[in-house]
């Protein structure tokens, strides 16, 4: 029959997408032959792309330009966006919507229809109508992972243009895909609540086992604390860790926060500074290097607020990032983190989101008693050593792909 062609869209980068970069893998090591087409979004991103594509066994192509070595076509790419943008919001999301989701969505549906593939699978809403088109007009399968739950992802309120747009898009082509996969169990039943036909399957925002650092025994004082995402900025818990922190003794705690400032409002940056928190920033690091760098922490803070139904549904890599390193976890209160925890106790603790004198309390009882971090700190390790890795999860992608082909 042959060697079996895969070709991966999405309209986010390779190192900002830890979730396409383990499929391509796991599929490129079962000895499929894999393209991945990905659209320019940041230049850290970019950068990080350069170290990770050198050691692939897929091939990754660039789409609709970047500012540095395209810019002619980077700067085609946002004036077609901006107008598709323009029409869908004044024609109340009818109109250029495949267009609109994402800056290089044109280019996307253009390109991946050159390439003949067995299967097409789709990362980030705004490479769904690439992968749904390419699929028809060469009559093959397509898939889709939904990371999120895209339609309230910035809001919950159906007049919202985000929603709007978003809702058109899945709607069109949802019930086109051959196969449907999400990243908790909550996003799964959603999906299926408004797609009937829908059978979405499970794949957690997990790694690879050969990423498990050993935990490290809490000898140090003070205790350290782990957030980390793409960006640092408001709307994403932080509030509470800082209300958390200003109750306790400052000697005691040390908070680390990973991620960019670039775009961040600096107004929220001044007040993080201005909080007399034992704050350290840090820098953007690849997605693989992350399990390293959290090994020398000691908890790690899953904080998202539960600001929209996506951010209440959604079970983040943080949680995972964690585990894998070894961390006592503490969680918001969202459906799916409770869920988590509560069926995962020893691992953590959940608190009521914007409670700042119950995670206060959480922190307290860390520092005052070791054997219970220690614990945390094991069981978190063991858990994803036994259960949640994609060694796991990868054996379930594997299946659907070869059902799906």
């Amino acid at each position: 029959m042959g060697v079996k062609n895969i070709v991966f869209i999405t309209s986010g980068q390779p190192s900002l997408n830890p979730r396409l970069v383990k499929e391509a893998d796991t599929l490129a090591n079962a000895g499929y032959t894999v393209t991945v087409l990905y659209m320019y979004w940041n230049a850290w991103g970019a950068n990080f792309d350069q170290e990770l594509l050198a050691s692939k066994k897929w091939r990754a192509v660039c789409v609709g330009g970047d500012p540095q070595y395209k810019r002619a076509l980077y700067f085609l790419s946002r004036l077609i966006h901006k107008l598709a943008q323009t029409v869908n919001r004044k024609t109340k999301g009818r109109f250029m919507a495949d267009i609109a989701i994402a800056r290089a969505s044109y280019f996307l549906i253009r390109e991946a229809k050159k390439y003949v593939a067995d299967l097409y699978i789709g990362h980030n809403l705004g490479a769904l109508p690439a992968v749904v088109g390419a699929a028809k007009i060469n009559n093959k399968p397509s898939g889709f992972d939904a990371e999120d739950f895209h339609r309230y992802e910035m809001s919950d309120d159906d007049d919202n243009h985000d929603v709007i747009l978003k809702m058109q898009i899945e709607n069109k082509h949802i019930p086109q895909l051959n196969y449907f996969t999400t990243s908790s169990p909550q996003i799964a039943e959603a999906y299926s609540k408004i797609f009937t036909s829908l059978k979405p399957a499970v794949l957690l925002n997990v790694f690879h086992k050969s990423d498990i650092v050993n935990a490290i025994p809490n000898s140090h004082q003070p205790l350290k604390l782990l957030w980390f995402s793409q960006t640092i900025g408001a709307n994403r818990g932080l509030q509470d860790i800082i209300g958390a922190l200003q109750l306790l003794d400052n000697k005691h705690f040390e908070l680390h926060l990973l991620g960019s400032k670039l775009h961040t409002n600096a107004t929220f940056i001044n007040y993080l500074t201005g909080s007399k928190v034992n704050i350290r920033f840090h820098d953007p690091i690849p997605p693989d290097k992350l399990p390293e760098f959290a090994g020398q922490f000691d908890i790690g803070l899953a904080l998202e607020p539960g600001f929209s139904t996506n951010n209440n549904l959604a079970l983040s890599n943080k949680l995972f990032t964690y585990m894998q390193a070894g961390l006592a976890i503490i969680a918001s209160d969202t459906i799916a983190q409770k869920d988590f925890i509560t069926k995962n106790p020893t691992i953590g603790h959940t608190y009521p989101a914007r409670d700042t004198k119950a995670m206060a309390a959480i922190l307290s009882s860390y520092y005052k008693n070791g054997a219970l971090l220690t614990l945390a700190k094991n069981e978190s390790l063991r858990l994803a050593h036994e259960l949640y890795n994609w060694e796991v999860e990868s054996k379930k992608f594997l299946k659907i792909v070869e059902h799906t082909l």
